[in-house]
């Protein structure tokens, strides 16, 4: 690995899971549109993410990272921002409840466009199509057209990036996140509905709290923490020539910071220690996230801790593990004591989402959510025998009624899957399924700190 870096050292790399672009003379004029706008965050932000991830990484926090498995042009909106960060919100205070702990809340938002794909081709109507990569690349029209990449697609990104950020921002610190209201819809969201007996319980023991509190003299009137909240993005850093473009220099440190998005993670696909993503990364001062996979092997992941976190900074890395319900017990365990051995400072979170991907009976592809809550119950489980801290979870999820997800309380089952199928890449969790989740997690949390 090299010493030297710079925001371009990448492309001397080997480049995987990118496209070729036909037209060099655009893809330049993009990018040089691109250098010339203001970055999508700011070092400062960048920096108190880290701090919060650091008191994660001590076991001080818990991390909520969710979102979007791949956002789309087309159905870009506010109402679609808006439910999404409701129901993170929500998934946060009942996970601060459990946990008794600070949540860390992080959207797969404002810059999720590029997506990995298995094949560089795929069958749509018989006919022989590049893969669909994400609307910041191609389109997912079922035409040669559609499917060439397009550079200035990454400049309509950028500005739906700002946009989304521009209402998260409002939405996170103009009242819309007061604990009061955010409540109220926790409990219109258990109360009365069928099998969330439980949750109800729970829910009414934070109505409890909240009044104690109340009585106390402890008011979103004048406590800003009860009114506001710091609410953060991320993507996979996937599309370089974005990435570079948007990258900047601290001007309080002079250290280059990727712009596009608070914290950015390498996919299971694109984390070669010699690879281009693991180039550009090393370099930023961001929080990284990394994903793990079942080939993944100990002495690689400890060489990638090494690369990419080489002075073992508390918050800067985040190994993000997504073996499947089946193989977590198998690889999660050796992970653990690989890092343990060698010392090394992360943050442990599970993506219960990508190892539980099937095909339905009737062609769709789906999760069980079945599966998807066995994959964090062990999580759980492996981190509790190896005396380790079960940090965070990271899932694909959406404030939309979808049915892409099988099972949950709403029980969905293969042939609900057509009623309401939206998702462009992934199957994501709805808006009841992420709250029924956050449940469960709360109450695994809460084993967790019993003696």
């Amino acid at each position: 690995m090299e010493t030297n870096w710079d925001r371009s050292s990448w492309r001397r790399k080997t480049r995987r899971q990118m496209p070729d672009y036909l037209d060099a003379n655009e893809l330049r004029s993009a990018e040089k549109n691109l250098n010339n706008l203001p970055p999508l965050v700011f070092a400062g932000e960048v920096r108190n993410l880290k701090y919060e991830l650091g008191r994660v990484e001590a076991g001080k926090a818990f991390l909520l990272q969710g979102g979007d498995c791949a956002e789309s042009f087309e159905e870009f909106s506010a109402d679609l921002i808006r439910d999404t960060f409701k129901v993170l919100l929500k998934m946060a205070v009942v996970l601060t409840f459990g946990g008794k702990r600070p949540v860390v809340k992080i959207g797969r938002m404002a810059g999720q466009f590029a997506k990995p794909r298995s094949s560089d081709y795929e069958a749509v109507n018989g006919l022989k199509l590049p893969s669909y990569r994400g609307d910041i690349i191609n389109g997912i029209g079922a035409s040669i057209e559609e499917r060439t990449p397009q550079p200035e697609r990454m400049i309509q990104a950028y500005t739906q990036s700002s946009a989304s950020l521009n209402l998260l921002r409002a939405f996170s610190q103009g009242g819309f996140a007061d604990i009061s209201r955010v409540h109220s819809w926790l409990l219109e969201s258990t109360k009365g509905h069928t099998g969330y007996k439980r949750f109800s319980d729970l829910a009414t023991k934070i109505t409890e709290s909240l009044e104690f509190m109340r009585a106390a003299g402890i008011t979103s009137e004048n406590a800003d923490t009860l009114r506001k909240v710091d609410f953060y993005t991320s993507h996979e850093a996937l599309l370089l020539e974005y990435e570079e473009a948007l990258c900047r220099k601290d001007s309080t440190t002079g250290l280059p910071v990727a712009g596009s998005g608070h914290m950015i993670w390498i996919g299971d696909r694109t984390r070669q220690i010699d690879g281009a993503h693991v180039e550009f990364c090393r370099g930023v001062q961001n929080p990284i996230g990394l994903k793990c996979g079942p080939s993944l092997k100990a002495e690689e992941l400890i060489q990638l801790c090494e690369v990419l976190n080489p002075e073992n900074e508390p918050g800067r890395l985040t190994l993000i593990s997504r073996f499947g319900a089946d193989s977590i017990g198998d690889h999660l365990p050796r992970m653990i004591k690989a890092i343990k051995g060698a010392g090394l400072r992360v943050i442990w979170s599970c993506d219960p989402m990508h190892g539980n991907t099937i095909k339905s009976s009737n062609g769709y592809k789906t999760r069980p959510f079945e599966k998807i809550l066995s994959e964090l119950r062990q999580f759980f489980q492996v981190h509790k025998s190896e005396s380790t801290y079960p940090g965070g979870v990271h899932i694909e999820m959406t404030g939309k009624d979808v049915t892409e997800c099988t099972g949950g309380i709403q029980s969905i089952h293969d042939e609900d899957l057509l009623s309401r199928y939206h998702t462009a890449c992934d199957p994501r969790l709805n808006a009841s399924q992420s709250l029924e989740l956050s449940f469960l997690v709360a109450e695994e949390l809460e084993k967790c700190f019993q003696p």
